[in-house]
């Protein structure tokens, strides 16, 4: 991620967006992310802002996750909802940031996300279990700053 040129290819932005609705389907949780070029603040610190900028904390099970990428810095983040952060255990996320970080530094931007997406779904599914009324309340699109 050494280059402020770097992006997704409208086919890796589809790869991702596709990963998000498929994670969705095991759980009524959200999943978005968000990349932007720079970041002037740690990456936890800006991702709460995205976050709220994207109105993730207005779900009504509060069980939206962010995957937030700043290019330049090198920085990455996956941030839970305080619905999220109640119930599951110390560490929830730590597995799944590995596999995601260990896809980037192989400069596998697109799969990594995908990856962990996928594993966010799958964990997700376990305390927010998909329900027949499940709603998409968030854009699975793919945000940028």
């Amino acid at each position: 991620m050494a280059s402020t040129e770097y992006h997704l290819s409208k086919k890796e932005e589809e790869a991702v967006v596709n990963a998000i609705q498929i994670a969705e389907k095991n759980t009524s949780g959200e999943i978005r992310v968000h990349i932007e070029p720079t970041a002037d603040k740690p990456a936890l610190e800006r991702g709460k802002e995205v976050f709220y900028q994207l109105k993730m904390n207005e779900t009504a099970a509060q069980n939206a996750v962010l995957f937030y990428m700043a290019i330049e810095q090198h920085q990455f983040a996956i941030l839970g909802d305080v619905g999220i952060d109640r119930v599951v255990p110390d560490g929830f996320w730590d597995s799944t940031k590995d596999l995601v970080l260990s896809e980037f530094k192989k400069g596998e931007f697109a799969k990594g996300l995908q990856l962990g997406i996928a594993e966010a779904g799958n964990k997700l599914k376990e305390f927010f279990p998909y329900q027949s009324n499940d709603t998409n309340e968030l854009s699975d699109a793919i945000s940028k700053g």
